[in-house]
């Protein structure tokens, strides 16, 4: 019909929206007291929390990466916390405190306790949690998903043994990230 230029972009589009919204499967490894990625993406700090003795792993995810987010452990959901911010580029360390974010604490067998924080970024303007208080995760399920750019951060127990360092590239759900 003589608009093969717009159908072009239209295309185009409609693919790189279907790649966003992928959901591979994954596999996460057995044994005890290990942590995985939270999420697909880059390590972008690993430190001190601002929580006493607590370690914060902080995972910058681009448009790129796969976006659903996934239990670093096996455990049950004690608390949900949203809290409204603003909407920061992801990849700064401002945004860990100021932006829009949804806190997650999951409480292990042992006790042990980690909190995931899903992080909206400049273009992530949409967080989606599918759990709340109670409920109870496997390691490497799903819990929820945060929309285009976008930052998970990982709170560790001090005595938390990290096995991965700022720059690397980590898989949700599969890419051992700690030891407990």
């Amino acid at each position: 019909m003589g608009w093969l230029a717009a159908g072009a972009v239209l295309a185009a589009i409609a693919v790189a929206v279907a790649a966003f919204f992928r959901d591979p499967e994954r596999v996460a490894p057995d044994g005890e007291g290990i942590v995985v990625s939270p999420a697909d993406g880059k390590v972008v700090d690993v430190g001190e929390a601002s929580e006493a003795g607590d370690r914060r792993l902080s995972i910058f995810l681009s448009p790129l990466d796969v976006h659903i987010n996934r239990a670093p452990m096996k455990g049950r959901v004690a608390d949900v916390r949203y809290q409204t911010g603003h909407f920061l580029a992801a990849y700064k360390g401002k945004a860990s405190d100021e932006n829009e974010r949804n806190a997650i604490e999951l409480v292990d067998d042992a006790g042990r306790t980690l909190r995931i924080v899903q992080i909206a970024g400049f273009l992530a303007r949409r967080i989606v949690c599918y759990v709340g208080r109670g409920d109870s995760l496997k390691r490497g399920e799903r819990f929820g998903m945060i929309m285009f750019g976008s930052r998970v951060d990982l709170h560790l127990p001090g005595d938390a043994a990290i096995e991965v360092q700022a720059g690397q590239r980590v898989r949700g759900g599969e890419t051992i990230v700690a030891r407990l």
